[in-house]
């Protein structure tokens, strides 16, 4: 699939360039028909032909988002980066728990996480940078929502704690990076004496980028088993619209905040929120929930972060200073669903809303 990928593309990258040619899918898929009946490439022949055009396929959505301005140009793949080959119902079959691809006698050895709600639509076959295989399967299914609650949550994202809720239970940050900051810093100096293009180098780099799936996985098992707390205990989880792409650009915490994980964190809730009929609303990232006081609603003109704890001016309340933030967030969050609109002059946001 990398192969034909790279060779249409730079067909098409010359055609248009040289030629001042527009190339669509249509000749795209001439040109890897032609592309099959030489004989240097008959080794193409071997495969399904599915997967090479589902490739193509991907490459025209590709070059559709650049010509929209939602994309860069795409980018010849790589054979270190992550492989994959997707394959349509004509190109699998699927029976009792066994997979068979078209042009291989052998079914494929799978560890099943999870059954399947029924025969798949669509497989992908990948593999990550670390060497590992998955199999992606794509169902219809009719997810069952949770039996209403009335617990209500609002909570406040940090890097100290992941995230503390309005109840005042915080959650820690395990800082997955850091916990193997001293071997991976060790596999990267290995890596770095080796000769380019060596094989030692290559065994260096695999044990590099399995302690970065290490860490990733880590972090995304920890955050499904959260967000799914989360989602199967309250029926309104509100949260902070937060701007990570902005927030990583800080030199300082850009290390901690990609570490953390909020944009997935949040991602995750408002899917399961959505198949279990919870409402996850975030407010607007201006709303002032740390300045505000929760009590009377004044709100203080500075708080500088190193201050984690304040008492109003105005009512003489102490704050924990994330606890403060989560309620605020709560009642911010609250008040849209009731009332749509505005709340103190701050607009408020609705990530998803389900009924």
């Amino acid at each position: 699939m990398r192969f034909v990928y790279n060779s249409v593309l730079r067909w098409r990258t010359d055609a248009f360039f040289k030629e001042q040619q527009a190339v669509g899918y249509t000749q795209a898929s001439a040109r890897l028909t032609a592309i099959k009946t030489l004989p240097e490439t008959a080794f193409l022949n071997e495969v399904s032909s599915v997967p090479l055009q589902q490739c193509l396929r991907h490459q025209q959505a590709a070059f559709k988002s650049f010509f929209e301005g939602r994309a860069k140009y795409p980018a010849f793949k790589s054979k270190k980066h992550r492989q994959s080959a997707e394959f349509t119902r004509s190109a699998f079959r699927y029976r009792d728990g066994t997979l068979f691809l078209a042009k291989c006698d052998e079914p494929l050895a799978i560890r099943w996480s999870r059954p399947l709600p029924c025969e798949p639509s669509t497989v992908t076959i990948s593999k990550d940078c670390a060497g590992r295989y998955f199999v992606s399967c794509l169902c219809e299914f009719e997810p069952e929502a949770l039996p209403v609650t009335p617990k209500t949550i609002g909570i406040d994202l940090g890097l100290k704690d992941l995230f503390v809720t309005s109840e005042g239970e915080r959650v820690g940050n395990p800082r997955h990076t850091a916990r193997y900051a001293a071997r991976l810093a060790k596999a990267q100096r290995r890596l770095s004496r080796k000769t380019l293009g060596s094989k030692n180098r290559a065994k260096a780099r695999l044990k590099v980028t399995r302690i970065h799936a290490k860490i990733a996985d880590c972090r995304t098992d920890r955050l499904h088993k959260l967000s799914r707390r989360l989602i199967n205990e309250n029926q309104v989880v509100c949260i902070e619209s937060l701007a990570v792409k902005n927030l990583i650009r800080n030199p300082r915490l850009s290390k901690a905040i990609a570490d953390a994980g909020w944009g997935e964190f949040v991602r995750q809730l408002e899917y399961k929120g959505g198949w279990a009929g919870r409402q996850v609303v975030g407010i607007d990232r201006w709303y002032p929930s740390s300045k505000r006081c929760s009590r009377c609603g004044n709100t203080v003109a500075s708080l500088p972060m190193q201050i984690r704890s304040w008492t109003c001016p105005e009512c003489g309340t102490a704050h924990d200073r994330d606890v403060n933030a989560a309620v605020n967030i709560k009642a911010a969050g609250l008040a849209v669903l009731a009332l749509g609109e505005n709340v103190s002059g701050i607009g408020q946001v609705p990530l998803s809303c389900s009924r």
